[in-house]
């Protein structure tokens, strides 16, 4: 069922730490607050720009796996108001996020924009798909500019989502950003900053 992200985060252990920890009041009322798992234009938006995420698994035997996926922006789809879906890129062939969404079929996101410091958590229900299969689904998936093989689809259906607070995000930028940037500096600061060279 789908749900505030509090009812999946907070478990009673969690609560008692908070509540030792003074913060529980607050959350309390976080609790109180509307299920949240229909993706809204800003969600969407922002997914759209991502080119890479974290996914959390757990396999059968209750140990945790975090993996780190990178491809085109906008690789993570938005099927529709409560569905991504990405193309599962092949890599180093260990497999353990495929098995791990196998067995307990879920998986926990998290979408960084490290420049202006934003960050969205996502918990869903989880499915692997064969491409093979269902072939308009590996279209809308796959990135023709993009040099990898499809393996198989993964989709994830949304319980509940949240942005979290930008304290801690370090800033970071990618090249194409900085290249952008540099651009659209005033070629008149650019030149008092590195002027040319005097031939001899």
């Amino acid at each position: 069922m789908h749900k505030n992200f509090t009812a999946l985060a907070f478990t009673d252990t969690v609560k008692k730490v908070q509540e030792e920890q003074g913060s529980r009041a607050s959350y309390a009322k976080m609790e109180e607050s509307g299920d949240k798992f229909v993706l809204t234009e800003r969600e969407k938006s922002f997914i759209a720009e991502r080119d890479s995420f974290y996914m959390a698994t757990v396999g059968a035997n209750g140990w945790p796996y975090v993996q780190y996926r990178g491809g085109p922006a906008g690789f993570l789809h938005v099927i529709n108001d409560t569905t991504l879906g990405f193309a599962d890129f092949r890599g180093n062939r260990q497999y353990i996020s495929t098995g791990n969404i196998i067995d307990t079929k879920r998986a926990s996101l998290i979408l960084l924009d490290y420049p202006t410091q934003k960050r969205l958590k996502i918990w869903a229900e989880a499915d692997v798909q064969s491409v093979r299969d269902n072939p308009p689904l590996a279209n809308k998936l796959t990135h023709e500019e993009y040099d990898a093989q499809v393996e198989r689809a993964v989709l994830l259906k949304i319980h509940a989502y949240d942005w979290n607070c930008p304290q801690h995000i370090v800033p970071r930028y990618t090249l194409e950003q900085i290249a952008t940037e540099i651009t659209q500096l005033n070629p008149a600061v650019i030149k008092s900053c590195c002027p040319d060279e005097e031939s001899d």
